[in-house]
């Protein structure tokens, strides 16, 4: 007979996490973590972990932490929840910073810049919640059952993908 231990994994979490990149692997380990446990698909867990890496990331280089900013030390805040409807959402907030979070348009040679293109990419929704004393909120929506379509087809839209050969249609 075997014995079956039943765990109740929360629908939503929120975290602390330092601000700069010593605790993103730990919120993106935490969060795989517990959506898996919740049963959501690989995919849109792999989707989740990487929307989280890229809002931490934006938030400990362009906003300052939460709390006594003028100590320069502190934590900015990570939640993701599901709700009946079965949209994951992400959430980073930071103590705000000089710039409002925007996607960029990176040259292709640019070392950064792309993170809220991917965002927008893998995303459903999202966008940028301000609070009465300065603190930042950036949220993504995803559908956590299941993933839109293949990352290539979501950044290069339908159609444009290419068949192998096809390019090398030209060596002829």
């Amino acid at each position: 007979m075997a014995l079956v231990v039943a765990q109740e994994v929360p629908t939503s979490s929120s975290m602390a996490v330092p601000h700069g990149p010593a605790g993103v692997g730990k919120a993106r380990h935490t969060m795989r973590e517990q959506l898996l446990g919740s049963g959501v698909s690989d995919s849109v867990v792999d989707d989740a972990v990487l929307i989280l890496s890229e809002l931490l990331s934006n938030a400990c280089r362009h906003g300052r932490p939460l709390g006594r900013a003028d100590i320069g030390d502190g934590d900015v805040r990570a939640a993701w929840r599901i709700d009946k409807a079965g949209r994951l959402t992400v959430e980073v907030t930071d103590g705000g910073g000089p710039t409002r979070p925007v996607p960029a348009t990176p040259s292709v040679t640019a070392r950064g810049g792309r993170g809220l293109n991917i965002i927008s990419a893998l995303a459903q929704d999202w966008g940028v919640r301000d609070s009465a004393s300065g603190e930042v909120t950036v949220w993504v929506i995803l559908l956590a059952g299941h993933r839109r379509d293949d990352f290539a087809t979501r950044v290069a839209g339908p159609g444009a993908a290419l068949e192998f050969a096809d390019a090398f249609d030209d060596l002829d």
